[in-house]
């Protein structure tokens, strides 16, 4: 064959997509990697025992009482507000909470769904940890009824407790992971949403009782990743929204 009529035959051959166009051509949007869920205890994996008014009451006495819970709508943190207190003032006020912890002890209950969703986690090989305000005393009991150990498993000896971002990014830093691929779940918006936001991780807020809505999230400036109102549903959200490569 004349060489003319070759170069014009290869210039009307089809060019061959190149291995970067078929890889583009076959991407699809991928789900963000979730390789870890860290849970609240108090309200979250337990069911709600413990009668906080009663326990600020308490610690505070009812008029400060009053006057602080005016001053702070979302919520009253007893744990900071004693903090600057004299050490025998503060050695008081911790065994008013703990005798109101100890209460709570002798009726801890395990929320529904809780061993379903960590026997689903364990199925994917995801990581789980726990953060709480309580003492390590009530953390220790809570593995010895849930039967499921979680690690880390943070307590309030871990200072500075949440909101402070500190103890969950102590847990991704124990798992090796980065904070964006782990889920914080809670009940309280200034604890544990206030906690993973400032960590940088996901956030689920559990809302049984529907107490928080929009008007809580932009006083707070804290809008949780997800809201839902029992970990019933959080199975869903998990394989609906995340890769759950461990």
């Amino acid at each position: 064959m004349p060489s003319f009529l070759l170069s014009k035959l290869f210039l009307h051959l089809p060019p061959k997509p190149s291995l970067f166009n078929r890889f583009s051509m076959a991407t699809t949007p991928t789900k963000p990697r979730l390789r870890g869920v860290v849970f609240d205890m108090d309200g979250t994996l337990t069911v709600p025992v413990i009668d906080f008014a009663a326990m600020y009451k308490a610690v505070l006495g009812d008029d400060e009482y009053q006057r602080v819970k005016a001053e702070n709508t979302s919520g009253i943190d007893i744990l900071h507000h004693i903090e600057n207190w004299s050490p025998d003032e503060q050695r008081k006020a911790y065994q008013i909470i703990a005798d109101f912890e100890k209460q709570g002890l002798d009726r801890l209950q395990i929320m529904p769904g809780a061993a379903e969703l960590c026997g689903f986690l364990d199925g994917k090989n995801i990581r789980r940890g726990l953060i709480t305000r309580n003492v390590k005393e009530s953390v220790d009991l809570f593995h010895q009824r849930f039967g499921m150990i979680f690690s880390p498993a943070l307590s309030r000896e871990f200072r500075p407790c949440k909101p402070d971002p500190a103890p969950l990014l102590h847990i991704c830093s124990t798992w090796e992971v980065q904070p964006n691929e782990v889920m914080m779940v809670g009940d309280s918006l200034k604890d544990d949403v206030a906690c993973g936001k400032q960590a940088g991780a996901v956030t689920c807020l559990l809302d049984e009782k529907g107490r928080y809505g929009s008007q809580d999230f932009a006083n707070l400036d804290l809008t949780p990743n997800f809201k839902v109102s029992s970990l019933k549903e959080v199975y869903s959200l998990l394989e609906s929204n995340f890769d759950l490569t461990p």
